[in-house]
């Protein structure tokens, strides 16, 4: 066995480059997963915004299976589920909301009916982004 071998400046750059990079990327990745899921209290709208247009252009449809999210992208899938009992619906993000400090979702009548939240107005749940 020789005597250990030197890195010339050149490579250590490239190998110091890559180490940053390769963390750079790891901790990317666990924030993204972060994204995917968050907690927070779910509501869902009034009857009166049935046929009123959502952000994303569409007519509100009680009867869809929609939901209002402050900052997903419209056509999102997102499973939503309530922390409580564990009952899930998935819904597809075509309007921006709520617009009440602590809620993380605003959810369609039919949606909130599956949730089981219609008496009480509002739960905790976990949403997770499926698309």
């Amino acid at each position: 066995m020789g005597a250990p071998r030197r890195l010339l400046p050149k490579q250590l750059l490239r190998t110091s480059c890559l180490a940053v990079l390769c963390v750079l990327f790891t901790a990317n990745n666990a924030f993204a997963n972060d994204i995917d899921a968050q907690e927070g209290v779910a509501s869902y709208y009034s009857d009166r915004f049935q046929g009123a247009l959502t952000a994303s252009g569409e007519a509100f449809d009680q009867q869809a299976l929609t939901a209002a999210h402050p900052s997903l992208p419209f056509g999102s899938k997102v499973l939503v589920t309530r922390a409580d009992t564990g009952q899930e619906v998935e819904v597809l993000i075509n309007d921006r909301g709520p617009f009440v400090n602590g809620r993380i979702i605003d959810l369609s009548k039919r949606a909130a009916r599956k949730l089981g939240i219609l008496r009480r107005g509002t739960a905790p749940v976990m949403v997770t982004l499926l698309n």
